[in-house]
Formats: C-alpha cells, sequence, structure tokens
C-alpha cells in the first residue's frame, strides 16, 4: 500500500548546492530553462518524482553530482 509520505525520506540538496555556488533559485530557472515554480517544489521536497534530463541540467549547471543534490534519510 503507497502511503502519503511515499519518498519523503528522499532529501533534496538544492538549497545546500545554490548557496555553496552564491546562485539564486531564478538563476538556476534561467540557466535549465525551467520554471521557478517547478524548481520550487523540488527544492522544498514537494516534487514526487524528477526527470534525468532536469536531473541533468541542474547537475550541469550546479556541477554537481546526483549523490549531491540527493541522500536517502533512514527513518
Amino acid at each position: 500500500m503507497v502511503g502519503e509520505t511515499e519518498g519523503a525520506n528522499i532529501v533534496v540538496k538544492l538549497d545546500d548546492l545554490l548557496h555553496a555556488r552564491r546562485m539564486t533559485l531564478t538563476d538556476l530557472s534561467e540557466r535549465v530553462g525551467l520554471t521557478l515554480a517547478n524548481l520550487s517544489i523540488l527544492k522544498t521536497g514537494k516534487a514526487k518524482a524528477i526527470r534525468f534530463s532536469t536531473l541533468e541540467a541542474i547537475c550541469r549547471e550546479l556541477d554537481c553530482q546526483p549523490g549531491d543534490l540527493l541522500a536517502y534519510m533512514a527513518d
């Protein structure tokens, strides 16, 4: 049975990466061609999924690996 907290153990560390690179969410939005609203959903951890093409674009612009952006937190 799927609970409403499905995926809640995956933590998105976008805010930390943006801060470390002195970049705003708006800057990243313009660079990767995604809406600010969609990036905000990802940043706040409310996203249910992420396309590999989106992940690739974010990693390219932030010069990071997917593991730098996403983390698994056990209960």
